[in-house]
């Protein structure tokens, strides 16, 4: 109990932070406490849920969410994260693992290589949002993830929003996707719902931390710090699989 308590403050202060759902560092956590990772992917879903739709209230009411800009995205999310969890459970736990690794290289090089500062904002079609929505929120919830640690450099990268804007808006996407893919996975098999709730409202106190920290740091630093969190995931996880 305690250490799901400890886990899920730290999940939230970087969930308000960063602008993810939590499962991206939740996740790795869980596997390195032992659990298998159909497990820890459940319970990461679960916790989604609390720590995106508090982060996203409170990213509203400092005026800091572009709402218009990821309903259209979250719309799509939710739909493809509604099938995550059917496909998800015919797929084995190493090819899970795979895609995550994956998931995280992608993240860390839009951001690192690509992120352009004092470009102007790009307006895209609809559809094309709802398709990157589609995409996202299928292929993250089926990892456990809320899609957020790939909307947020494409926002940056390719859409030229500023960063903490983007944040936010990847917070309000994994609402979406998270509700959608807890729906998706109770139906599919069993979930750890304690833990997930535990580790949930735990992750509340870190969520209003993070997000009064982002608002203080500057984009620069806050942008350094994002790669350096990506870049350990990802030695984490190739750590994981090869060896």
């Amino acid at each position: 109990m305690v250490e799901l308590i400890f886990l899920g403050m730290g999940v939230g202060l970087l969930s308000g932070f960063f602008g993810i759902g939590g499962g991206t560092i939740l996740v790795p956590s869980l596997l390195f406490l032992g659990y298998q990772i159909k497990d820890a992917i459940g319970i990461s879903v679960v916790q989604m849920v609390f720590s995106s739709v508090y982060g996203s209230y409170l990213n509203n009411k400092k005026k800091t969410l572009d709402v218009p800009l990821v309903a259209v995205i979250g719309v799509g999310g939710f739909i493809g994260a509604f099938l995550s969890g059917f496909v998800a459970a015919k797929i084995d736990d190493k090819t899970l693992e795979i895609i995550f690794l994956a998931f995280a290289v992608f993240a860390l090089g839009r951001l690192f290589f690509k992120t352009k500062t004092g470009a102007v904002q790009k307006n895209v079609n609809r559809v094309v949002l709802f398709l990157i929505g589609l995409c996202l929120g299928t292929v993250s919830m089926l990892i456990g993830v809320g899609g957020s640690i790939i909307l947020v450099p494409i926002l940056v990268g390719f859409l030229h929003v500023d960063l903490k804007k983007a944040i936010s808006a990847g917070l309000f996407f994994v609402v979406f996707s998270s509700v959608s893919g807890l729906i998706s996975h109770s139906l599919s098999r069993e979930i750890d719902f304690y833990s997930g709730a535990v580790i949930g409202l735990a992750s509340l106190i870190g969520v209003y931390v993070g997000i009064h920290l982002k608002d203080r740091v500057d984009t620069a630093l806050q942008k350094k710090l994002l790669v350096g969190f990506y870049l350990l995931i990802v030695i984490y996880l190739i750590k994981r699989i090869l060896f």
